[in-house]
């Protein structure tokens, strides 16, 4: 495999930690909020923190493509662009807009197509963690790896509820339920970038989540798997960002995993 050029990897890790400046710099203070939704916030410090990286990427590397949250979210790379980055400035703007200390910037770039390189940095806790394809997972330069946990009965499980939760209440809740029953524990955080992030660090054992968005998981998703975990769909097809849901384990508990949401489906469609 080709290496990536380090100038794109250092890159990527300037931005976030810039981001991370600037989110602790506003962090507890008097903040503007808006809402794209009745419980989707967003905070005037995305909008800063997301210009300050169109910026980088526009006069780092005018070319490439820029997928990010909050300003033309609905735009994608054009065909026969190589280089797209995906950003999320605040990963965590709920938590965030309410002072709980639980937030990130997550930033993947993609490659034709495949993510390559990911940088994810928690300012609170001073963790960055980065990963290169088949150049494996960081955790502040030293190396991650997955838990060994081998049952979902040993497990500590993690997810996250989307934004429509109020009208497919049933369906988060009765999955919920499910793990609940066959997991040590389960929680649920609110950054699901940091989440796959403690997958790879071996704080986590699993994750679930659905209705995600690209900015949410490429750069988590990625780093999981450089540190030896495994991501697949719901489906228990190949993951894919756009596809907006993802499993991500050790490895060891994902096929328990997968088994918990077709049992948990095959009940709803009685």
């Amino acid at each position: 495999m080709t290496p990536v050029d380090p100038l794109l990897v250092a890159t990527a890790i300037e931005a976030v930690l810039r981001a991370g400046e600037i989110q602790l710099s506003r962090f507890r203070t008097d903040l503007t909020v808006t809402k794209k939704g009745p419980i989707d916030l967003v905070t005037e410090v995305d909008v800063e923190v997301e210009s300050m990286f169109r910026a980088l990427i526009r006069d780092r590397f005018p070319g490439h493509a820029i997928v990010a949250e909050e300003l033309d979210a609905n735009a994608a790379a054009e065909p026969g662009t190589s280089h797209c980055w995906v950003f999320d400035p605040i990963d965590g703007t709920v938590n965030y807009a309410h002072g709980l200390p639980f937030f990130c910037a997550s930033l993947a770039l993609e490659i034709d197509g495949e993510a390559s390189v990911a940088a994810v940095y928690d300012p609170l806790r001073e963790e960055l963690y980065t990963a290169e394809r088949g150049g494996g997972a960081r955790l502040n330069g030293e190396p991650l790896s997955v838990s060994s946990t081998g049952r979902l009965i040993d497990a500590l499980l993690c997810t996250g509820f989307p934004y429509d939760v109020h009208e497919t209440l049933d369906e988060v809740i009765g999955l919920f339920r499910t793990f609940v029953g066959r997991a040590r524990a389960v929680r649920r955080l609110g950054s699901a970038a940091l989440d796959l992030c403690y997958v790879a660090a071996g704080r986590l054992d699993g994750f679930w989540e659905q209705r995600l968005h690209p900015w949410d998981t490429a750069a988590g998703a990625l780093i999981v798997t450089e540190a030896g975990g495994r991501t697949s769909g719901m489906d228990g097809g190949p993951f894919h960002p756009v596809e907006g849901h993802v499993v991500a384990t050790n490895g060891r508990v994902h096929e328990e995993m997968l088994a918990a949401i077709r049992d948990t489906a095959l009940a709803r469609a009685r």
